[in-house]
């Protein structure tokens, strides 16, 4: 009989694939910025935003904060290494306010990681207490990072069209929260259930909502397409609907 181990390490190795792909969905807006030598309109945020996020989880699978928690340092230290790239690479193409503020929100970044990995390291001295005030913290941040989702689902909404919510990274998220959900609830860990659970009801109504206007989106473009018109959309989703999506 297989034992809840070996099952729950095999769920937290296919989610770390799924997050690892989420992670890298934005390569193509990075290379383009690469190409054109210019962050054009796009904002750092998402970016310093997952950053945080990733660097969090890792101080909280430490093995002196929360033993036992390999795949969730693994995944969330890639992520760290990947999210730190993109911060470069913008801060090196961009200019003026731009490169300025990217360089602030990711020194805060560092410095409010640092800050919480010492605090806790050195005022509390059990595992289950350290494990407590990281993990509230990370719980906190997640939630904040869903936030973003919700204007993309209200746009759906109203323009009856899922043109701007890409089907792929809807049910990346969908399979990335559906994995850490069920990781987190083998071994029961409070606070990687309730940012994935709140991730996977976030991804389910975003698949809910490409079912629904799904015939709208196609007859709208065939109008477009009709009247002449020819329209590029790119669309720049942060952890996000996917990344969060969240990872771990």
């Amino acid at each position: 009989m297989v034992s809840s181990d070996i099952i729950r390490t095999a769920v937290g190795i296919v989610g770390n694939a799924i997050s690892l792909g989420l992670f890298l969905s934005p390569v193509p807006t990075f290379v383009r910025i690469c190409k054109k030598k210019s962050v054009e309109e796009f904002s750092v945020i998402p970016y310093t935003a997952t950053l945080l996020n990733c660097m969090l989880w890792v101080v909280y699978g430490l093995p002196v904060v929360h033993p036992n928690s390999t795949l969730v340092i693994t995944i969330n230290g890639a992520g760290t290494a990947i999210e730190l790239c993109y911060v470069a690479l913008y801060v090196v193409y961009s200019a003026g306010p731009k490169r300025v503020r990217a360089l602030l929100l990711l020194l805060a970044d560092l410095a409010f990681v640092a800050a919480v990995a010492t605090v806790v390291l050195l005022t509390f001295h059990t595992h289950e207490r350290r494990s407590l005030v990281v993990g509230v913290l990370c719980v906190v941040f997640c939630i904040m990072m869903y936030l973003a989702p919700l204007s993309v689902m209200k746009m759906v909404i109203q323009t009856k069209s899922v043109e701007y919510m890409p089907l792929f990274l809807s049910m990346a998220s969908f399979f990335n929260a559906l994995c850490w959900s069920i990781y987190a609830l083998i071994r029961f860990d409070i606070f990687i259930t309730i940012p994935n659970g709140l991730g996977l009801l976030f991804a389910i109504a975003q698949l809910v909502l490409h079912v629904i206007y799904y015939k709208s989106t196609r007859r709208q473009i065939a109008e477009r397409k009709a009247k002449g018109e020819v329209g590029v959309v790119e669309v720049v989703v942060s952890n996000g609907s996917s990344k969060p999506t969240t990872m771990a």
